[in-house]
């Protein structure tokens, strides 16, 4: 199927969601460690609208956007589907993507970078939209049913990656008592291969994390 190369960075959980799709399939894949400080001519070039990671190159043809990408990879290559064959099923998983992507993720990081008064209140509505997702993985495995799937996939960061946030954002959203199906999915999904094996060292996480929250609330201290 041709020649595929994945321009990526460990710390990044988007990028993790490529690496974890084309394991599932079973796809040989280059993979090309981008300095996110330092971006390469190749990934300038890859992608020059939004100049960041992850970018897949199939046959020298550049993909970026990592829900587009997962898309490219399932239509790309059928065997183990990702995506739901029923049309219905589909566009829930599409919306419950988009969802967490543009809702729940900025509600978690608007929690950890908030302080003061303000942060009870982001944490109350990052919580709040956590009890969607708890709501849809109830009684279920994974997302995907029976078997990890392209939601799975795109809420994978929620398994490692936000536990980090937590702790350098001095919050609590996901703990058992009040979440405990999606606790339980994000122990079975981290642990599961390929997913274990594509996951950074703890402290790359750390460090990639602590630079961005640090220089949010920089900022707010100037205003």
């Amino acid at each position: 199927m041709g020649e595929v190369k994945l321009i990526a960075s460990p710390q990044s959980f988007p990028c993790a969601r490529i690496e974890w799709a084309l394991r599932i399939k079973g796809v040989e894949y280059e993979y090309i460690q981008e300095d996110l400080l330092n971006k390469s001519p190749l990934l300038l070039q890859s992608n020059p609208v939004h100049k960041k990671v992850p970018v897949l190159l199939h046959d020298g043809k550049s993909i970026a956007e990592s829900l587009v990408i997962l898309e490219y990879i399932d239509e790309t290559w059928k065997n183990n589907p990702l995506l739901p064959q029923d049309p219905y099923e589909r566009s829930l998983a599409r919306f419950w993507a988009k969802f967490i992507d543009e809702k729940y993720l900025v509600g978690v990081w608007e929690a950890c970078v908030a302080q003061g008064e303000e942060k009870a209140k982001a944490i109350d509505a990052a919580k709040e939209l956590l009890s969607f997702l708890e709501k849809e993985i109830e009684g279920k495995k994974y997302f995907g049913g029976e078997k990890i799937g392209y939601l799975d996939i795109v809420a994978g960061w929620i398994s490692y990656w936000l536990n980090v946030l937590e702790e350098l954002g001095e919050v609590e959203l996901v703990n058992v008592e009040s979440f405990p199906s999606l606790n339980e999915w994000g122990h079975n999904f981290i642990k599961t291969s390929p997913i274990k094996d594509c996951v950074p060292p703890r402290e790359l996480v750390v460090e990639y994390f602590s630079f961005g929250i640090n220089y949010v609330r920089s900022l707010a201290c100037k205003e």
